[in-house]
């Protein structure tokens, strides 16, 4: 579930693979494959994209649909 909502969330704010692969410290293949679920997210990137994006944690990975941060 996780990888559609990190696609999602990178097209809603016009932003293309590299960009966020180099945001993370990445290659752009290795998020490529976050992305379609070839490969599992580590804890440290979820939380930089989640701190970045302005969402929860939860919200990535599809536990809810509230994107707020929790104590918001």
């Amino acid at each position: 579930m996780y990888y559609r909502r990190i696609r999602d969330l990178r097209t809603d704010h016009d932003l293309r693979q590299v960009d966020v692969a180099e945001y993370l410290g990445c290659h752009e293949g290795v998020y490529r494959r976050y992305e379609n679920g070839s490969r599992e997210i580590p804890i440290w990137a979820l939380m930089k994209l989640a701190e970045w994006y302005d969402v929860s944690v939860d919200y990535i990975l599809g536990i809810t649909d509230n994107r707020r941060k929790y104590g918001e």
